[in-house]
């Protein structure tokens, strides 16, 4: 096993992906999207991190979340959100996928066991990242502009004025105006 070393900067922002198991399109499903809302809004009762930016696709997701002050333990959340989520989503589960030693080790077949994880540094990478982000729907071929895409933080973005109303029109970034 790897010596794997993640950030720990409490009350920082973090870009994180987080993949479901074999990349299964779970997230299709109402049960599934209501499910990780439940999930988070549980998580966020004891742990209150900010979710600055974010996309859910069918099969994975990608989010910035700004952890509180004093505390940088986004993996005990991720953990706690995965175990949630998986619980009540079991009906969607198809085991014929889990290896005998994922079912032995009692994993739930929901998500991968891992997520990526990256520490925002400035301005400006919180803006490629949540550009990234939200043109994420487009690079998948789920949509041809994002703000099609309903299950993202792009329409909260553009009210805000943080992206003009023709970014990502025509089948390319505009880019954003964070930090202007």
């Amino acid at each position: 096993m790897s010596n794997y070393r993640r950030s720990r900067a409490p009350g920082a922002s973090y870009f994180f992906t987080v993949v479901t198991h074999r990349r299964q399109p779970f997230f299709q499903a109402e049960s599934a999207r209501a499910a990780l809302r439940n999930a988070i809004q549980e998580v966020r009762r004891s742990k209150p991190f900010q979710i600055d930016v974010w996309v859910l696709l069918p099969d994975h997701l990608h989010t910035i979340w700004t952890m509180p002050p004093g505390d940088a333990d986004f993996s005990q959340c991720w953990s706690q959100i995965k175990r949630i989520t998986s619980g009540a989503c079991a009906h969607l589960v198809d085991r014929s996928f889990m290896t005998r030693r994922q079912i032995a080790d009692g994993e739930q077949g929901f998500w991968q066991r891992r997520f990526w994880e990256h520490q925002i540094r400035d301005d400006a990478d919180f803006a490629a990242h949540a550009d990234y982000i939200h043109w994420n729907p487009v690079k998948h071929g789920l949509v041809d502009r994002a703000g099609d895409w309903p299950y993202s933080t792009f329409q909260r973005f553009l009210a805000q004025g943080l992206y003009p109303a023709d970014w990502a029109f025509g089948g390319k970034e505009n880019g954003a105006v964070f930090g202007e």
